[in-house]
């Protein structure tokens, strides 16, 4: 009995304490706000002819650029890694910006993730070069779109249309300047875009306990 109250103590007692307090770091946190009050989308119509809006969804936002299949493999990362776990939240979308005449190529990447997951929450929207180049550009992001209008990078928008990261402010944890997140690696998508995804969604989840409160004080 002793035995197994030590064997506790040192090594099952240490990894819930880590994961308490690593938790913890998410809730009591704020993402910084890199760019605020972005653009809402132009008249861009999704694959299945719909208007989308930035306007009260949290919207992983990325741009595909005109080589679409060529990077498929960054889809299916993003896909694994955050759309799986999280693309069941009702006030949640991914929104992936592509020039016209790509169409046919965005349909094949969903027609490639449908066997295995529900691409209801999937969303390719179409525009012309010169409107994707303008919608980035109001972005004020230090990364820059390829000669083919895309990014590997991946964007977090809130639902006030702010563009969400680290401002690599807070010398103490080293914490590192990130405005997107690189869909080429699933490392980062799995560690630093996770952490911060749950940071925004913390923040909603406290904001409507706080509103229910107030409701029922009322």
């Amino acid at each position: 009995m002793k035995k197994n109250i030590v064997l506790f103590v040192l090594f099952v007692l240490p990894i819930v304490a880590y994961l308490f307090f690593a938790s913890g770091v998410n809730s009591f946190s704020k993402l910084p706000t890199i760019t605020p009050k972005i653009a809402d989308f132009g008249d861009w119509k999704s694959l299945k002819g719909e208007k989308l809006t930035l306007d009260n969804k949290i919207t992983v936002l990325g741009f595909a650029g005109s080589k679409i299949l060529d990077n498929r493999g960054n889809y299916f990362n993003l896909n694994e890694k955050i759309y799986k776990r999280y693309h069941g939240f009702e006030d949640l979308q991914f929104v992936i910006i592509c020039p016209l005449g790509t169409e046919q190529e965005a349909q094949k990447v969903v027609d490639a993730l449908s066997p295995f997951t529900d691409v209801s929450g999937w969303n390719f929207i179409f525009a012309s070069p010169e409107e994707i180049k303008t919608f980035y550009d109001q972005l004020h992001l230090k990364g820059k779109l390829d000669a083919n209008l895309g990014s590997s990078y991946v964007y977090i928008v809130d639902k006030e249309r702010n563009l969400r990261g680290r401002k690599g402010e807070n010398k103490d944890k080293k914490e590192e300047y990130k405005e997107g997140y690189d869909t080429f690696h699933p490392s980062e998508l799995s560690n630093d875009m996770l952490d911060d995804f749950k940071i925004i969604l913390y923040e909603y989840r406290a904001a409507l306990k706080k509103n229910h409160n107030a409701t029922k004080q009322l």
